[in-house]
């Protein structure tokens, strides 16, 4: 069947959330002269990258809301006892440092452009509408989907069926008329493929190291590589990896 429409994930496919973040807390610690109790710039940020991991997943299982994981994000990396106001204005000094480096990936512009004709395109993240809303409209990208939808306002996340459907929903196709671009193999990945979208996982670093299975995630190093996936008229002419 053909697909008419692409359904994105957000941090680290369309966003260089990675970077971001990094950059953003090396200089909130600095401002909060909070380096000098580690040895190294990169030992606290591989911390706060450890402590951020953990409470996500904490998140993402249901075990706290998204509010709490930052807070509690908060309180393991300072090892404090908090109040969640005291937290809450912690991150939010942090937010201001990250925000100033929140960039998307130089293949974004290009390829919505080229698909723009030819696709319908929608965002299915597991973050908050109020947080990836603010964040599209700030890289002035959000005019370039039809919908966004979030996990804590969904209710179900990725990579529940449930979560892919409701885009499909959104978008009022089935699931094998859309294709699904995300960063994490197996969230983004193996999820989208489980539940009948065409699922292309986007490996910009070439973590990829074993065989893709039968019926699972398409796997590209760059999304200039996602025209001629999809079929549609490219002006890139990279050549492909997906397998």
């Amino acid at each position: 069947m053909v697909i008419r429409a692409v359904v994105w994930d957000v941090d680290d496919t369309l966003f260089d959330y990675t970077t971001a973040d990094r950059e953003g807390m090396r200089a909130h610690l600095a401002a909060e002269g909070l380096l000098a109790g580690y040895d190294t710039p990169e030992l606290a940020l591989a911390r706060w990258r450890e402590v951020t991991d953990r409470q996500w997943a904490r998140f993402s299982a249901g075990e706290t809301t998204f509010q709490g994981q930052r807070r509690d994000r908060v309180r393991v990396f300072l090892d404090a006892e908090l109040s969640d106001a005291e937290a809450d204005l912690w991150f939010e000094r942090y937010i201001g440092h990250y925000e100033t480096v929140w960039a998307l990936f130089p293949d974004v512009l290009p390829v919505l452009d080229v698909l723009a004709a030819s696709h319908r395109h929608a965002v299915l993240s597991n973050s908050s509408l109020t947080v990836q809303e603010r964040k599209l409209r700030m890289l002035g990208v959000r005019d370039r989907f039809e919908s966004v939808l979030c996990a804590v306002e969904l209710g179900v996340s990725k990579p529940e069926a449930g979560a892919f459907h409701a885009a499909c929903e959104a978008l009022e196709l089935a699931p094998e008329q859309v294709a699904y671009v995300g960063d994490h193999p197996e969230i983004d990945g193996r999820g989208a493929a489980d539940a009948g979208l065409l699922s292309v996982w986007i490996d910009r670093h070439g973590a990829y190291t074993g065989d893709d299975a039968h019926g699972g995630p398409h796997r590209i190093g760059s999304l200039a590589e996602l025209p001629a996936l999809l079929g549609a008229d490219t002006r890139f002419g990279a050549p492909s990896t997906f397998r």
